[in-house]
This record gives structure tokens, sequence and C-alpha cells, in this order.
């Protein structure tokens, strides 16, 4: 169960990633190459509906929009490739039989965990919160009358989807590092456990010399049970 949330965990990680992109390229601007020219028009297009001084101002706030973007994509980008990477290397390490794991590891992975999903919560208010100032200034408030002019709505002044999908992905990426950490903690437990369980038969010849008396009987199924719980435990590592 703990590689199959990793293996999750990495794929919104790149989902993230993807948004981050998608979001900045849809609201660049055709005449800024941070939108790529998917529009209509772009900068070497034989038809384009500004003219003028017109097209150059609109290419002026495309520019001046992109760049106060900017730090949003460079962070955004940053931030879930490393926690990606992060998550692959505890996935790739982890991936042992359960007599080979390391407490200190898992005790490592557990303190990620929790620390990637605090730092994608904070990440994402900081990164929406970013956007809706960017959104507030003259510049946006200029370009979106702008294109408005010529028809083009989706240059508004609003959280777009593809913003609002880094939110979203991020806070589903949020709830399963705390998952992983409750399962992380487990693991721990179930580690812990076997390694009690697999010293009992190096103590049991000292003690068995002098309790013959009747009292191994009820042992066993203490050993049976604890048995029976350390590998219901172990299916979670």
């Amino acid at each position: 169960m703990q590689g199959v949330l990793k293996f999750v965990e990495i794929t919104v990680n790149l989902l993230v990633l993807i948004c981050v992109g998608a979001a900045q390229a849809s609201v660049a601007g055709f005449t800024s190459l941070g939108g790529l020219a998917t529009g209509s028009f772009g900068l070497n297009s034989a038809y384009s509906p500004f003219e003028g001084t017109e097209l150059k101002e609109v290419r002026e706030l495309d520019m001046q929009f992109t760049q106060m973007r900017a730090p949003c994509v460079y962070g955004g980008v940053a931030f879930s490739l490393t926690a990606a990477v992060l998550t692959l290397f505890f996935l790739v390490v982890g991936a042992k039989p359960i007599q080979r794991l390391r407490v200190r590891l898992l005790v490592g992975e557990c303190v990620f965990n929790v620390l990637a999903g605090a730092a994608y919560v904070a990440a994402i208010g900081l990164y929406l919160h970013f956007v809706r100032q960017v959104n507030a200034t003259e510049v946006c408030a200029r370009r979106e009358r702008l294109y408005a002019r010529r028809g083009y709505t989706s240059m508004s002044c609003t959280v777009q989807g593809g913003d609002a999908a880094v939110g979203l992905f991020g806070v589903a990426a949020a709830c399963l590092y705390f998952g992983s950490f409750v399962v992380c903690i487990l693991a721990i437990r179930t580690v812990r456990a076997f390694r009690r369980q697999a010293a009992e038969p190096q103590r049991s010849p000292k003690s068995s010399v002098g309790d013959r008396s009747g009292r191994n009987h009820p042992a066993i199924p203490r050993n049976s049970e604890s048995s029976h719980n350390v590998q219901a435990l172990a299916t979670l590592v």
C-alpha cells in the first residue's frame, strides 16, 4: 500500500507540473512567446486583429504580464519536480523486504511526508495569492480591455481553469502525503514488531530449561497471534 501511495503521489506531482505550464500558456497572450502563439494569430502571423500602435501595446502588455507571472511558473515547476524526485527516491529505497527495512529510513520518510504535505498547502496558498495579485494589477486590466475589444474574453483578470487545476491537484497531493505519513507510522511499528518476533527464538532456549512446568503451552497461542498481527501489518509496507 505504501508503494501504491508513492506512485500516486509522483503522478499527482507531474499533473501539478503540467497544469502550471498549461496555465501559463493559456494566459500568456497570443503575441507573447510565453503563450507559444497558440491562438489565431502570433508574432509572424499574416493576419492579426491588432494593428499599428494597438499591436505594439498588446505585445508590451503580454510581455509584462508574462514576466509578472514568471515566479509562479518557475516556483511551481521547481517545487513539484523536487517533490516528485524525492518521492521517487523513497519509493526506490523502500522497495525492500520487511526484514531489510531500516527504521531510520522510515523515520526520514515520515518526516518528508509531513513536510511535503504542509509545504504543498502553503505553496498552493501562495500560488493562488500571487496569481490574484497579478490579476489585480493595471497591466492585467488594460490587457483585458484590449483583448475584449477584439472579442477575446479568455484573457480576463480572473483565476483561470489552469490555475484552479493547480490548486486542486496540490490539495490532492497534500492529502496523499498526510495519508502516507499515517501508513509510514504503521510501517515502523510493523518493522519493530517483526524484529522483536525474530529475536524471541534466540532467547527461548535459555528460558525453556527452567520453565517446563507447563507454561510453554499458553505461550504458543501468543506467539501465533503475534505472528498473525505482524503478517497483517506487513501488508502495509
